[in-house]
């Protein structure tokens, strides 16, 4: 299964992502090239599932023989007990050797959905922010689960079904051509008919499965939408009109069942007349060649049961065709999720650079670059829309640094950038000197800590939340830094303590608490030598002003031994930075401490006449 790197160019339209078009069903051979490294693992039990497939073949093609030579020795009075002996030993080694195949297949089945997911899941951990801004979760979350699904019984009632049934279909027409090759001819000529029809009928049946599973992705994302923000819509008077929203995927998802079900429908009673047709015939013709001396009785009936043997497979191949139609649709799922653009591990190849500091001049031999620096960035979204625009700055060891500037600015855009969630368009972004686009992703962020806007908690307990970046932390070091951010309290506050659930996005927190959480997480955080560096975006935005004190003191604990890089919209919390740098559309306008930059800077002297500091 190829995948895209972050390297490789796309084309945006990637079907999994809201008004992208529809999907073109994966053609077969695509289809197995997927599967086949999934069945390859299973060669084994896959290959005692073909040889006892083979096994029930034979003992189903035995069994007329055996009843025709029973209907003979009642004839000629021959002993009957040897002929009812074998017959009912063939119908139990059929029955065992099916009952055995089931298993093998069945357990081959589910581990190759076990692959599959932890192939879709390691693969989508790894996409890029700008890919998963881009999609919906509820879609993406139904492909791991009910998509996958559908390849269990392409393994099970699919494929290897369909050698089993074939090999019978073959074997009882050899039989009924050594028997009587008239009858032959009148029984291949009526189920041809029935085959032409069947597959005329079925020719849509792919394009109408992978349209049924797109809409129930879509009822998926409808539900996970209204359940995310369920308070919102509740305090906002608005459930009906969710729920209507709902109901019609629901709705639509039902009707492109319909659909499926219409094509299903349709093959059933074609097959199911030629069949009949086909019995028919041969009853009327060999009834006629038993009266006109040319076959016996028990000849016809043997044909008969041959015929039974026949159809019974056909129809279960009809069976195996709609469940291969349902595995492609789901393949071409999957296949979507597959092809979406992940992030690279590992670094370029680093290109030789001058000593320089941010600003493009040369640094002396022998000094040590700041922690941090950008140098002439610019970086466009990919919607097209200048983030920044040639922005330099450097954030010297030890130091705490502050971002500030109205919305939209490009504040939090640096961070990303720093967290190589996206690669400039242009200029660099260094760590220690080191461009980090020449670094692997895990070894750049294992000396920085990230604590976002939005805050995310995990669903879980405290414990695993605050342990998350720091697995190895003992409980001495994870009470300490609870009680650093002003969050000791939720270690007693019930007799679960650290192991007390924090709910669904951390729904069980204030807004407040989960903004203290995940700061605590970082600083928990091992960052490497010298701390590392600590990257905060409105670490603030959610606290009051008791707790925005409390949080102020371990950021300047946190400052002793890491280097801050905080993004703010309200200044009251940055003014004692060691350096603040206002940025407007994209661009760095001004530079200094607060005292500085009211002198020199009337963008940062609003701000700070908003927010009553001056």
């Amino acid at each position: 299964m190829a995948e895209r790197t972050a390297d490789t160019p796309t084309d945006g339209t990637d079907p999994v992502a809201a008004g992208d078009p529809a999907p073109t069903p994966l053609g077969p051979r695509q289809a197995g090239r997927m599967l086949l490294p999934h069945l390859r693992e299973h060669r084994p039990a896959i290959a005692a599932a073909v040889a006892l497939s083979l096994l029930g073949a034979a003992a189903t093609l035995v069994q007329p023989l055996l009843v025709g030579a029973v209907i003979d020795a009642v004839r000629t009075g021959a002993d009957l007990l040897p002929r009812v002996l074998v017959l009912v030993a063939v119908l139990v080694v059929a029955a065992l050797a099916g009952g055995v195949q089931q298993f093998l297949l069945e357990r081959a089945g589910a581990d190759v959905v076990l692959q599959v997911r932890r192939g879709l899941v390691e693969h989508l951990v790894r996409i890029t922010v700008a890919e998963r801004d881009r999609r919906v979760s509820g879609d993406l979350i139904s492909r791991v689960s009910g998509d996958t699904t559908a390849l269990s019984a392409v393994v099970t009632s699919g494929l290897f079904d369909a050698v089993g049934v074939l090999l019978t279909a073959l074997g009882a027409l050899v039989l009924m051509g050594l028997l009587d090759p008239v009858l032959l001819a009148v029984t291949v000529a009526a189920v041809a008919v029935g085959i032409a029809a069947v597959l005329l009928t079925s020719r849509r049946l792919s394009a109408v499965e992978l349209a049924g599973r797109e809409r129930v992705g879509a009822m998926s994302a409808a539900v996970a939408r209204v359940l995310s923000a369920l308070r919102t819509i509740r305090a906002s008077g608005d459930g009906e009109r969710e729920l209507a929203g709902v109901v019609g995927a629901a709705r639509e998802a039902c009707d492109a069942a319909v659909r499926e079900v219409r094509v299903r429908a349709a093959i059933t009673p074609i097959a199911g007349v030629a069949f009949q047709g086909a019995f028919i015939a041969v009853l009327g013709v060999g009834g006629a060649r038993v009266a006109g001396g040319q076959t016996s009785v028990a000849d016809l009936v043997t044909f008969v049961l041959l015929l039974f043997t026949l159809v019974f497979p056909l129809g279960q191949l009809f069976g195996v065709w709609t469940v291969l139609q349902s595995g492609i649709a789901a393949l071409t799922r999957i296949d979507e999720v597959l092809r979406l653009q992940v992030e690279e591990e590992q670094p370029r190849t680093p290109r030789p650079a001058a000593a320089r500091g941010a600003g493009g001049g040369v640094r002396r031999p022998g000094t040590r670059p700041p922690l941090l620096e950008l140098e002439d960035v610019v970086f466009t979204h990919p919607g097209g829309q200048r983030a920044l625009d040639g922005v330099s700055f450097s954030v010297p060891r030890g130091s705490r640094t502050a971002l500030v500037g109205p919305s939209g600015a490009g504040k939090s855009t640096v961070l990303a950038l720093v967290e190589r969630f996206a690669d400039v368009d242009s200029g660099a972004v260094r760590v220690d000197g080191v461009d980090v686009r020449d670094l692997p992703r895990s070894q750049l962020r294992a000396r920085l800590g990230y604590v976002e806007q939005d805050a995310p908690v995990l669903a879980g307990t405290l414990r695993q939340n605050l342990l998350l970046a720091a697995p190895h932390a003992g409980e001495e070091d994870v009470r300490g830094v609870l009680a650093a951010v002003g969050l000791a309290e939720l270690a007693t506050r019930t007799p679960a303590g650290l192991d007390a659930q924090v709910g669904e996005g951390g729904v069980l927190l204030s807004g407040g608490q989960r903004q203290r959480l995940a700061i605590a997480r970082s600083l928990l955080a091992d960052l490497g030598p010298g701390g590392g560096l600590l990257l905060l975006d409105e670490p603030t935005a959610s606290l009051d002003a008791r707790n925005e004190a409390l949080l102020r003191r371990a950021l300047d604990a946190a400052a002793q031994r890491r280097t801050l890089l905080v993004v703010a919209h309200r200044l009251s919390t940055v003014v004692d930075s060691d350096q603040i740098l206002v940025l407007d559309a994209g661009r760095v306008v001004a530079g200094g401490t607060h005292a500085q930059l009211l002198d020199a800077s009337p963008l940062y002297r609003e701000l700070a006449a908003t927010q009553l500091l001056v």
